[in-house]
């Protein structure tokens, strides 16, 4: 019987779902403190993962889920990073 490969899931800090981490994009606080989306998904450091639409931005946002889930502050530049990834098709 052939293996099926499977397939890594996270949940989204702002609905709450889990999805496939591939679809998802990843914020991660480095070791040295620092805010940065993930583009590789390899970084070192605590990891938050936000699915690419506004409204699960906007509830991770809004609710704090994003700063609760690095246990850190997300300063307006890294706010506004994440809403050009969510805006881009």
């Amino acid at each position: 019987m052939p293996k099926v490969k499977k397939i890594p899931e996270r949940m989204c800090v702002g609905c709450q779902e889990m999805k496939p981490k591939k679809l998802l994009i990843r914020v991660v606080r480095t070791p040295e403190g620092t805010i940065e989306i993930d583009r590789t998904g390899k970084r070192s450091g605590r990891g938050a993962y936000i699915c690419p639409n506004k409204e699960c931005l906007d509830k991770a946002l809004k609710g704090k889920r994003l700063e609760k889930s690095l246990k850190h502050a997300i300063n307006q530049e890294i706010k506004e990073s994440l809403l050009e990834r969510v805006e881009q098709p």
